[in-house]
């Protein structure tokens, strides 16, 4: 800390005083000779000290006490920006309303309207998919963009620092270290992946109905494809799974979310109705567009979630 510190203040130090790099094409003047032994006046300190301008003490001033103060008043200023941040922060805690009484803001007309309305307006079972796969769509929409976005920007980064080395291999087909011969976690993984793989499609399906969705239900299916890693290796997954099959699918549900949903808004807004059939309230294929959105952030979730992981598997970062 105190190197750092060191090296802020000099370059600070340098700056102030005009001592950055010199330009390739200045010219530096050649030193003047050095005076002979018989012309230099004696001096002292003493006489030198008076001699010096007020610019040149306060400079000699700068390099004994100047990193002593820097660094104490960096830690001051640290500390108490710290303070002052966490007596805000409590002052708006205790301005606070009391937590469940009936007049909080939150309390308000629109989750009443939720409760009592989204029922019959969304056509869902699940008041929460209802919420967010309706009534608050794009808000969905912009986390799965998030989502997307994060793991494409990742792949970019990964593959422009791998483009200069004779191995060229995807980000996504990982040479992460296992035992093939692991006997039990591969026996394990054989039976386990079908179940999850199933128990992720019906979350999925049945976010409409009850409780799950595509991001709880798209987490699920992004563990059957890390075990499956773990237990066969990245290549093994790689072979249905790659980075091409990750970008065609997120961006394919992404446009599907983005067309449907807008559509979906422009005929119901402003009182009027909209032509897509909610269907009979409890039947899978209910709720409108509500089924296939959630299918569409599932793949989004699991693609991202088993892609960071292949991205920052062991070895790799």
């Amino acid at each position: 800390m105190n190197e750092e510190l060191r090296n802020i203040w000099t370059q600070f130090f340098n700056w102030v005083m005009g001592n950055g790099p010199r330009p390739e094409n200045e010219v530096i003047p050649p030193e003047p000779p050095p005076a002979l032994p018989f012309t230099q006046k004696p001096e002292d300190k003493y006489s030198r000290f008076h001699e010096a301008t007020l610019k040149e003490r306060y400079n000699q001033w700068l390099e004994l006490h100047g990193l002593h103060i820097f660094s104490s008043l960096y830690s001051g200023l640290s500390v108490l920006t710290c303070i002052v941040i966490v007596c805000l922060l409590l002052a708006t805690v205790a301005e606070l309303p009391p937590f469940g009484h009936e007049r909080n803001p939150a309390n308000n007309e629109v989750i009443r309207r939720y409760v009592q309305y989204g029922w019959h307006e969304t056509g869902a079972q699940n008041i929460v998919a209802g919420l967010i796969l309706d009534y608050r769509a794009f808000d969905t929409f912009g986390e799965s963009s998030v989502l997307f976005t994060a793991a494409c920007s990742v792949l970019m980064i990964l593959s422009a620092t791998r483009s200069n080395k004779p191995d060229k291999k995807s980000p996504l087909m990982r040479h992460h270290v296992f035992r093939k011969d692991d006997a039990i976690l591969q026996g394990i993984a054989s039976l386990s992946i079908p179940v999850i793989l199933m128990m992720g499609c019906v979350v999925v399906i049945n976010g409409h109905l009850s409780p799950g969705g595509g991001f709880s239900g798209g987490a699920i299916l992004s563990t059957a494809l890390i075990l499956a890693a773990n237990a066969y290796g990245f290549e093994r997954v790689h072979e249905f799974f790659s980075e091409r099959t990750f970008i065609v699918s997120s961006s394919t549900a992404l446009m599907i979310y983005a067309l449907s949903k807008g559509y979906s808004f422009f005929t119901g807004a402003n009182h009027l109705h909209s032509i897509i059939p909610k269907g009979t309230v409890g039947d899978i294929l209910s709720a409108g567009l509500i089924l296939p959105l959630d299918i569409c952030v599932g793949l989004i979730v699991a693609g991202t979630l088993y892609g960071f992981y292949a991205l920052f598997s062991e070895g790799e970062m």
